[in-house]
C-alpha cells in the first residue's frame, strides 16, 4: 500500500537552508548581508529579520537566482 507523506515545503529559511538552497556558503550570505551590494561582486539576496534571527523567502531567493543570466558558454559571460 503506498501511502503520500504531506511534506510542507517552509516559505522562510534559515542561513544554512538559504545557503544549501542557492547552493553558496553560509560565509558569502553572512558577508553580503554585512557589506550589502557591492561593485564587482554578486549581488546579495534579500533577507528579512525577525526579531534577532535571519530569514530568506523562498520566493526572494527564486527571484534572485532568476536574476542571473543563463549561459550556454563561458564566452557569453560579460
Amino acid at each position: 500500500m503506498n501511502t503520500i507523506t504531506n511534506v510542507a515545503t517552509p516559505r522562510a529559511f534559515t542561513e544554512k537552508e538559504a545557503a544549501n538552497y542557492i547552493c553558496m556558503s553560509r560565509s558569502y550570505l553572512a558577508q553580503s548581508r554585512m557589506d550589502g551590494n557591492r561593485d564587482n561582486r554578486t549581488p546579495a539576496p534579500p533577507f528579512i529579520k525577525i526579531g534577532r534571527s535571519v530569514r530568506y523567502l523562498k520566493e526572494d531567493l527564486d527571484l534572485w537566482l532568476n536574476s542571473f543570466s543563463k549561459l550556454e558558454h563561458l564566452g557569453q559571460a560579460v
